[in-house]
């Protein structure tokens, strides 16, 4: 296993994101539309925030009763994103290494880690990612 193997050699390079003042509803059209669980959250290039599937599910009702679609909706249009999504999140640097993002993961309740190089968004890594690397090195 490679020690020092920086963690943009298994980041998404490729990010899907969201603008601050864009709508809830954009968020889970991304998600489902992309197969997704996180979204970066910008402020026009920097990160202000970060937005999962978790946090959307939170706040809806379909998964749990039926005939619950429209509540969904009105609760999607009421809130704004800077509302539901974790600000000031952890990031990590492009040279970082793939075992410290693994210990984050370990040691923090994070799932994803936007990747930055001075402060403008250049991937995402997820627990996903780490596993898939991992697996690769058996």
């Amino acid at each position: 296993m490679k020690k020092r193997e920086p963690v943009k050699e298994i980041m998404t390079k490729e990010v899907f994101s969201v603008q601050e003042n864009q709508k809830l509803s954009t968020v889970l059209e991304l998600f489902r539309k992309h197969k997704i669980r996180h979204l970066p959250v910008l402020n026009g290039k920097k990160i202000s925030g970060i937005i999962s599937r978790t946090d959307i599910n939170r706040l809806t009702f379909g998964a749990l009763f039926e005939n619950q679609e429209g509540a969904d909706e009105a609760v999607l249009e009421i809130l704004s994103i800077p509302q539901v999504m974790t600000s000031k999140p952890r990031v990590v640097q492009q040279d970082d290494t793939i075992k410290s993002v693994a210990e984050i993961f370990a040691s923090e309740e994070f799932h994803a880690l936007p990747v930055v190089e001075n402060e403008e968004l250049r991937g995402i890594v997820t627990t996903t990612d780490v596993i898939r690397y991992m697996l690769d090195q058996y």
